[in-house]
Protein backbone atom coordinates (compact mmCIF):
# COMPACT_ATOMS: atom_id res chain seq x y z
CA UNK A 1 0.00 0.00 0.00
CA UNK A 2 1.45 3.00 -0.96
CA UNK A 3 1.21 6.43 0.97
CA UNK A 4 0.55 9.60 -0.13
CA UNK A 5 2.18 12.22 1.52
CA UNK A 6 -0.25 15.42 1.70
CA UNK A 7 1.63 18.77 1.91
CA UNK A 8 1.20 20.87 5.44
CA UNK A 9 -1.31 22.98 5.61
CA UNK A 10 0.23 26.27 6.55
CA UNK A 11 -0.69 27.48 10.38
CA UNK A 12 -3.14 30.01 10.69
CA UNK A 13 -2.59 32.88 12.55
CA UNK A 14 -5.12 36.01 13.19
CA UNK A 15 -4.43 39.19 12.83
CA UNK A 16 -5.94 41.90 14.32
CA UNK A 17 -5.83 45.84 13.97
CA UNK A 18 -3.17 45.57 17.73
CA UNK A 19 -1.56 42.57 15.86
CA UNK A 20 -0.91 44.19 12.30
CA UNK A 21 0.35 48.03 14.13
CA UNK A 22 2.80 46.54 16.41
CA UNK A 23 1.16 45.75 19.78
CA UNK A 24 2.53 42.90 22.04
CA UNK A 25 0.60 39.72 21.45
CA UNK A 26 -0.45 37.67 24.49
CA UNK A 27 0.64 34.56 23.34
CA UNK A 28 4.52 35.94 23.78
CA UNK A 29 5.41 36.01 19.61
CA UNK A 30 7.12 39.24 18.03
CA UNK A 31 4.59 41.74 16.74
CA UNK A 32 4.20 41.12 12.86
CA UNK A 33 5.68 44.33 11.08
CA UNK A 34 4.13 47.36 9.57
CA UNK A 35 2.43 47.38 6.75
CA UNK A 36 3.78 49.77 4.48
CA UNK A 37 7.08 48.42 5.81
CA UNK A 38 6.68 44.91 4.99
CA UNK A 39 5.41 46.35 1.78
CA UNK A 40 8.34 47.84 0.52
CA UNK A 41 10.48 44.92 2.08
CA UNK A 42 8.82 42.44 -0.35
CA UNK A 43 8.63 44.72 -3.13
CA UNK A 44 5.10 44.74 -3.86
CA UNK A 45 2.91 47.23 -5.52
CA UNK A 46 1.62 49.07 -3.37
CA UNK A 47 5.08 48.79 -1.67
CA UNK A 48 6.13 50.46 -4.93
CA UNK A 49 3.95 52.97 -4.76
CA UNK A 50 5.07 54.43 -1.31
CA UNK A 51 8.58 54.53 -2.95
CA UNK A 52 7.38 56.44 -5.74
CA UNK A 53 5.90 58.97 -3.63
CA UNK A 54 8.37 59.89 -1.89
CA UNK A 55 10.38 60.02 -4.93
CA UNK A 56 7.74 62.63 -6.74
CA UNK A 57 7.34 64.38 -3.43
CA UNK A 58 11.06 64.79 -3.61
CA UNK A 59 11.29 65.40 -7.00
CA UNK A 60 8.60 67.89 -6.90
CA UNK A 61 11.14 69.73 -4.31
CA UNK A 62 14.11 69.38 -6.01
CA UNK A 63 12.49 71.16 -9.31
CA UNK A 64 11.10 73.94 -7.03
CA UNK A 65 14.01 75.07 -5.55
CA UNK A 66 16.37 74.77 -9.49
CA UNK A 67 13.51 77.17 -10.66
CA UNK A 68 13.52 79.57 -7.96
CA UNK A 69 17.54 79.15 -8.64
CA UNK A 70 16.70 79.47 -12.43
CA UNK A 71 14.46 82.68 -11.91
CA UNK A 72 17.30 84.39 -9.77
CA UNK A 73 20.51 83.39 -12.22
CA UNK A 74 18.03 84.41 -15.41
CA UNK A 75 17.29 87.82 -13.94
CA UNK A 76 20.62 88.55 -13.63
CA UNK A 77 21.35 89.96 -17.22
CA UNK A 78 18.30 92.46 -16.98
CA UNK A 79 19.41 93.59 -13.55
CA UNK A 80 22.92 93.92 -14.90
CA UNK A 81 21.68 95.87 -17.98
CA UNK A 82 20.27 98.74 -16.12
CA UNK A 83 22.25 101.86 -16.23
CA UNK A 84 23.70 101.88 -12.39
CA UNK A 85 26.88 102.73 -10.99
CA UNK A 86 29.52 99.91 -11.34
CA UNK A 87 29.87 99.75 -7.76
CA UNK A 88 25.85 98.86 -7.01
CA UNK A 89 26.45 96.01 -9.97
CA UNK A 90 28.58 94.36 -7.77
CA UNK A 91 27.15 94.78 -4.39
CA UNK A 92 24.41 93.39 -6.28
CA UNK A 93 26.16 90.25 -7.24
CA UNK A 94 28.27 89.86 -4.25
CA UNK A 95 25.70 90.59 -1.50
CA UNK A 96 22.08 90.43 -2.71
CA UNK A 97 22.71 86.83 -4.52
CA UNK A 98 24.29 84.81 -2.25
CA UNK A 99 21.80 84.82 0.70
CA UNK A 100 18.70 84.17 -1.72
CA UNK A 101 20.78 81.32 -3.09
CA UNK A 102 21.42 79.79 0.25
CA UNK A 103 17.65 80.29 1.58
CA UNK A 104 16.82 78.12 -1.51
CA UNK A 105 19.14 75.45 -0.47
CA UNK A 106 18.09 75.89 3.75
CA UNK A 107 14.41 75.23 1.94
CA UNK A 108 14.89 72.51 0.09
CA UNK A 109 16.94 70.77 2.48
CA UNK A 110 14.24 71.32 5.22
CA UNK A 111 11.77 69.70 2.36
CA UNK A 112 13.44 67.01 1.88
CA UNK A 113 13.93 65.79 5.52
CA UNK A 114 10.62 66.46 5.88
CA UNK A 115 9.70 64.43 3.09
CA UNK A 116 11.96 61.64 4.53
CA UNK A 117 10.67 62.19 7.95
CA UNK A 118 7.08 61.44 6.55
CA UNK A 119 7.88 58.89 4.90
CA UNK A 120 10.11 57.07 7.50
CA UNK A 121 6.52 57.86 9.88
CA UNK A 122 4.26 56.28 7.35
CA UNK A 123 6.36 52.97 7.05
CA UNK A 124 7.45 52.83 10.81
CA UNK A 125 3.82 53.00 11.86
Amino acid sequence: MSEHHLPRRPRRETVTYASAHGAPDPAGRRPAHPPARSEIDEQTTLGHTYVRSLMRSQLRAALTALGALALLVGSLPLVLALPAPEALVWLALGVGVYPVVWGIAHWYVRRAERNERDFTGLVER
